[in-house]
């Protein structure tokens, strides 16, 4: 199978398109693809080191006040469209799939009218711009979220999971609280505000250091490198308890992720698909600058459900952490309850799901499976 793929802009499109596209590899080596992002965006660095062919359009997002930007924005996506369909001819492809961002816009337009299996994948809950135009012209739209499928045309809209959440079941936790200097028997809670940090979240754990070097659970606290400096000076004057580990940012994550009992985390769509994957509980922080407040409604799917508890950012304080801290760790009944319920909302089988939407749509349109 020839599969085309776009995503751009943030990890959150792109790390589950390379999720679905290492899967699809490992167990059909012989699939070609053909990447279709932008030359500024993340995806030109995170899909060019995994060794995938790349190519890219100039295009940019649609602003929501009304401005001339946006004429421009609609002239970039015609040229797109024309540079796309050249570029589908060439490869021939058997299936188009757009994981989110302005640059599918084209891309996955362009296969549409040219009569090629066309899917998008809406990671959120609440769907952006882009998806929600494609989703008149695809074939499939592949969601993560049941509350998505509101959105869409109900006889198109698929519950198929987030990639990521295939991946992270790999994941293997045995060994690595150690290299933090925690024990493996203790209980244990990963703090992290994204890979750039969350300033309100390093506040909150920051101010609540005192109140956690009396606890029996540890800490692994993640700052991201642009607040690691601060952070650091801060415990050189305030003193780091013994149960408190800081780093400015994990690379093996999954592997973390496996060994911890509870997260305190932003509710971006692939860490929720990889926290429910693995059924582990958390503490949802959602970021308010966002587009739609989507991931407030992405933890309220959760939280909703009992597998999380929400704190929102405006309310968060020390006190309030290490209160809701105490409330799930403390208490091995609610803890286990947690877990159970985190587990149930997982879609282990994610990437199989949205292979299978691929090479049915391949079937039905009389292209190579």
């Amino acid at each position: 199978m020839k599969i085309v793929v776009s995503g751009g802009g943030t990890g959150g499109h792109i790390y589950p398109a390379l999720a679905l596209i290492r899967m699809i590899k490992m167990k059909h080596p012989d699939t070609s693809f053909l990447y279709i992002g932008t030359e500024k965006g993340l995806e030109s660095k995170l899909v060019v080191r995994e060794g995938i062919p790349f190519k890219s359009i100039d295009i940019t997002g649609f602003r929501r006040a009304v401005s001339f930007e946006n004429v421009k924005t609609i002239m970039r996506f015609l040229k797109g469209v024309n540079e796309c369909k050249k570029m589908l001819k060439e490869f021939q492809p058997d299936v188009v799939i757009g994981t989110g961002g302005y640059v599918c816009g084209p891309v996955v337009y362009a296969a549409a009218k040219m009569g090629i299996p066309a899917i998008v994948h809406e990671q959120n809950s609440v769907p952006g711009l882009t998806n929600k135009f494609l989703s008149r012209y695809v074939d499939k739209i592949a969601v993560c979220f049941e509350e998505a499928k509101a959105y869409f045309p109900a006889e198109k809209t698929i519950l198929t999971g987030n990639p990521r959440a295939s991946e992270v079941m790999k994941a293997n936790g045995t060994g690595i609280l150690e290299k933090y200097g925690f024990q493996s028997n203790r209980k244990t809670v990963l703090i992290f505000g994204g890979s750039r940090g969350a300033r309100p979240i390093n506040d909150a754990v920051t101010g609540a250091l005192k109140d956690l070097a009396n606890r029996q659970y540890q800490v692994l606290y993640v700052t991201g490198d642009v607040h690691y400096e601060h952070v650091a000076n801060m415990l050189k004057t305030a003193g780091k308890p013994n149960n408190v580990a800081v780093e400015p940012f994990i690379h093996n994550m999954p592997d973390v992720l496996a060994a911890c009992d509870l997260v305190v985390a932003r509710a971006g769509a692939t860490t929720l698909a990889e926290l429910t994957a693995l059924g582990i509980p958390s503490i949802l922080i959602p970021s308010p600058y966002v587009t739609n407040n989507h991931q407030e409604k992405n933890a309220r799917s959760l939280t909703d459900r009992d597998a999380a508890v929400l704190l929102l950012e405006k309310d968060l304080t020390s006190q309030l952490l290490v209160k809701e801290l105490d409330a799930i760790l403390m208490n091995e009944l609610q803890l286990l309850k947690m877990k159970e319920e985190s587990k149930r909302l997982g879609i282990r089988d994610a990437a199989d799901r949205l292979y299978t939407v691929m090479t049915e749509l391949t079937k039905k349109s009389g292209r190579s499976s």
